[in-house]
C-alpha cells in the first residue's frame, strides 16, 4: 500500500503563510484526498510557530472551554477551544487553506449528489454558518500525555460541515514524545474498516476528510465514512492545532 507523502516539504521559517500555501502542489494534495481521504502539508508551521502555539494553551481566557476527554469517553488528554477573536496565526490559516480546500469540497459534494455547495472564501461560508446559528468558534489545541490517547471520531458539530479538516502536529515526534500517531480510518459498505497511521513531523499539516468521502466502484461513486484518531502516547507530552472550518451551534 502506497504511504502518504506530502505535497511538498519547505522551509518555512524563511516565507510567509499565503507564500508557503502557494508553493504547495495543490494538484498532488487533491489527488492524494481523492484516493486517499488525506494529504500532508509538509512543513506548515516552523518550530518557532509551534512553540508560539504551544505556549498559548495555559492562557486561559484564549479558550471558550475546555474539554477532559475521560469524562466524555472521548479516550484520555484534554483540549480546548478557542473563543473569538481567535489568535491571529490560527485565524490566518483558517482563512487562506480553506480556498484551496473548498474545489475539493465542492467536487466531492458533486460526486455524492448532494446539492450543497461551498464559496470561495471562509469569511462566506462561516456567514453561512452563524446566520443559522452556528456561531461557537471551534479550532483547538489539544493536549496528550502519558497513555492518553484519542478514539476515533468525527468533527461535525451542527448542520453544515465542511468536508475537509485540518490538524498540525505541533510537539515533536521522539523528542518531545513518543507514540501518539495521526490515525484515519475508513469503512466502505459490506467491507472491513482500513487504519492508516498518518506520519507527520513537527509543523506538519495533515488535510483530512470529517465525515464522508466519494469512491468510484464498479457501479459508480458512493460514499465511505472516514474517522480520526491519535494512538497511545507512550511518553512525553504532545500537542497538536485542529483547524475546523465550520462552527458550532451556539
Amino acid at each position: 500500500m502506497k504511504s502518504f507523502t506530502d505535497a511538498a516539504a519547505i522551509k518555512p521559517s524563511a516565507t510567509s503563510l499565503p507564500a508557503r500555501l502557494r508553493r504547495y502542489d495543490w494538484e498532488q494534495a487533491g489527488h492524494e484526498l481523492n484516493t486517499r481521504g488525506g494529504t500532508i502539508l509538509g512543513g506548515l508551521l516552523s518550530e518557532q510557530e509551534c512553540a508560539a502555539l504551544i505556549s498559548l494553551y495555559d492562557t486561559a481566557e484564549l479558550y471558550r472551554n475546555k474539554v477532559i476527554m475521560a469524562r466524555h469517553g472521548f479516550g484520555q488528554g484534554e483540549y480546548q477551544y478557542f473563543s473569538y477573536p481567535l489568535p491571529h496565526m490560527v485565524a490566518e490559516i483558517r482563512e487562506l487553506t480553506y480556498p484551496y480546500l473548498a474545489p475539493v469540497a465542492n467536487q466531492w459534494n458533486a460526486a455524492m449528489n448532494l446539492g450543497i455547495r461551498y464559496p470561495e472564501t471562509h469569511q462566506d461560508f462561516i456567514a453561512r454558518c452563524h446566520a443559522d446559528g452556528q456561531t461557537r468558534p471551534t479550532p483547538l489545541i489539544l493536549k496528550y500525555q502519558e497513555d492518553d490517547y484519542n478514539c476515533l471520531h468525527q468533527d461535525l458539530y451542527g448542520e453544515h460541515v465542511f468536508p475537509l479538516q485540518l490538524a498540525v502536529l505541533l510537539s515533536a515526534p521522539e523528542r518531545d514524545f513518543s507514540g501518539g500517531e495521526f490515525v484515519l480510518t475508513e469503512q466502505r459498505p459490506r467491507m472491513q474498516s482500513r487504519a492508516e497511521v498518518v506520519p507527520l513531523r513537527q509543523g506538519d499539516g495533515v488535510i483530512f476528510a470529517v465525515h464522508h468521502r466519494p469512491v468510484r466502484g464498479v457501479r459508480g461513486m458512493y460514499r465511505v465514512t472516514m474517522r480520526h484518531g491519535v494512538s497511545q502516547v507512550r511518553s512525553g507530552r504532545r500537542y497538536a492545532l485542529g483547524v475546523i472550518f465550520h462552527d458550532a451551534k451556539g
